[in-house]
């Protein structure tokens, strides 16, 4: 398979959204609900606010499935990407009229904390969509406080491999502050920070 097609799933899930078949949706639906609802609350940190901009990620991609573009990453990635920029969209109007509100703060706070907001999302979803091997590897290490021989021999792979993983988890992990602001991201498995 080339490099720049999309799963068959992916492709078969825009060729329906495309031609309205309000069953692809559906699926769609069942398959992200609870991602675009958890990456929404990581940003609100409010479950109605969430809860619409659930609501709207789905209605967007129902309207617009021309949108979701295969060789900028999978339907999941884009979904995603979608669900950050209207959680950010919500949170900088909220808070903008909060900060109006009080007659406190500034447009440089504001934006502050939008952007520590979007890299917090951004390495949860990192984490909770990293492969298996790489986020055992990282636990091990990090949480369990183990050096790389450690972790190989717990995970019974060679120390080669274990400084692999960890290097490849760690890196991805650093792109959480390069591209909050980008929206593109990763696949999820439902872990979390």
């Amino acid at each position: 398979m080339a490099k720049d097609t999309p799963p068959r799933w992916d492709r078969r899930m825009h060729q329906r959204l495309s031609r309205g078949e309000a069953a692809a949706l559906g699926e769609l639906y069942d398959r992200y609900a609870s991602l675009v609802h958890g990456l929404a609350h990581r940003v609100l940190d409010d479950d109605d606010a969430a809860d619409r901009v659930t609501r709207e990620v789905f209605g967007h991609v129902w309207e617009k499935p021309d949108t979701y573009d295969p060789k900028q990453g999978s339907i999941r990635s884009w979904v995603a990407k979608v669900t950050q920029r209207l959680a950010v969209q919500r949170l900088r109007r909220t808070e903008a009229e909060a900060y109006e509100a009080r007659g406190e703060g500034s447009a440089e706070e504001l934006e502050q904390k939008i952007s520590r907001v979007s890299v917090a999302a951004r390495a949860d979803y990192i984490v909770r969509s990293m492969p298996t091997p790489l986020w055992d590897a990282l636990e091990l290490a990090y949480f369990q406080r183990r050096d790389y021989r450690q972790t190989a021999a717990d995970l019974g792979v060679t120390e080669d491999e274990a400084r692999r993983r960890l290097r490849l988890g760690l890196q991805l992990l650093s792109t959480a502050n390069a591209q909050a602001g980008s929206g593109s991201s990763p696949p999820d498995n439902g872990r979390s920070l």
